[in-house]
């Protein structure tokens, strides 16, 4: 019953609405007459308006037409007189005067003019080859802010059971040059059997592109004579706690140090790898592999005391720092 009631009245509704001026079964008839030219619709055909937009018809509309200009919604004048009506500070209404002054320095001390101090020990190892048998150390200590800071660094190596055969100790200020390296100038003294040399030192040290940490430094000593030292190095990191370190160091002189059996140019190379674990950051083993290379006169001067100029050694040590 329902379902006819539903049929009686969709057939009074079609009955009863107007048919469209042009509504026909098109199938199988030809609509060309039909179709309207578009173009047309500019000449003698008024085409419906939709809403607002007649009073702009053949004009071009910006996208944000109708929106306020930002430049009328930015004060042109001077802040007014309330502005600074207020403490310097917002948060001085609500917590303690001198509390808020003590939190303030502290984020200036900490942000910047904080000291810090550290001891580094980058290489504590035995070297154990051909003739070679030892030990040899590289450490520093580090003081002061980012800008300004002290550093006391040592290095040198010693035969087992013939004592220090050649160590150093130099004493540098340090200065930032750049937000990567640091400029460092100071004294360097050198200790072992052969004749102590006091030296100016001078060089630049920090973190060039590709992570590589690069050390240069030029010496002049007190009787004139002139060398230099080139290091690099750089962490390849396998996993979180396994990190593959090559390095090296090139010596050079600029003349003949016949007491100090060293040649004029390149006079000795080093280079190696090292693989360390960090059971922690402060503290990692290592081992590892070393070229050592002496050249020219340098290499003389070895052959002449019974040393090998050119040998392999294997390293074994700890890298700490607290």
């Amino acid at each position: 019953m329902t379902k006819a009631r539903f049929l009686i009245g969709a057939l009074t509704g079609a009955l009863l609405l107007p048919a469209p001026l042009h509504a026909q079964d098109h199938s199988g008839h030809d609509m060309s007459g039909h179709a309207m030219d578009h173009s047309q619709h500019g000449e003698g055909m008024a085409m419906p308006s939709h809403d607002g937009h007649d009073a702009h018809e053949g004009h071009a509309m910006p996208m944000n037409a109708g929106a306020p200009s930002m430049a009328q919604d930015i004060p042109q004048g001077p802040p007014p007189p309330e502005a600074f009506s207020g403490p310097d500070h917002a948060a001085d209404m609500y917590f303690p005067g001198e509390d808020m002054a003590h939190a303030r320095h502290m984020v200036r001390h900490e942000m910047g003019g904080m000291g810090t101090t550290i001891v580094m020990l980058d290489r504590l190892e035995a070297k154990l080859g051909k003739g070679s048998d030892g030990l040899s150390w590289e450490g520093a200590l580090r003081t002061g802010g980012d800008i300004d800071r002290l550093w006391i660094k040592s290095e040198g190596e010693a035969a087992f059971g013939e004592g220090i055969e050649d160590a150093e100790v130099e004493v540098l200020w340090g200065h930032a040059i750049g937000a990567w390296f640091d400029l460092q100038a100071g004294v360097r003294q050198e200790l072992g059997p052969d004749p102590d040399r006091t030296q100016v030192s001078l060089g630049v040290e920090g973190l060039a592109p590709y992570m590589f940490d690069i050390s240069a430094q030029a010496f002049l000593s007190t009787k004139g004579e002139l060398t230099a030292r080139l290091e690099a190095e750089t962490d390849q990191r396998l996993t979180q706690r396994l990190i593959l370190q090559p390095r090296a160091e090139a010596l050079f002189s600029a003349q003949r140090i016949a007491e100090r059996g060293t040649g004029r140019g390149l006079t000795s190379l080093e280079a190696g790898v090292r693989l360390r674990y960090e059971f922690a950051r402060q503290f990692a083993p290592y081992v590892g592999v070393e070229w050592q290379k002496k050249f020219g006169s340098t290499a003389d001067y070895a052959r002449a005391v019974g040393d090998d100029p050119d040998r392999v050694v294997a390293v074994a040590g700890l890298r700490a720092w607290f």
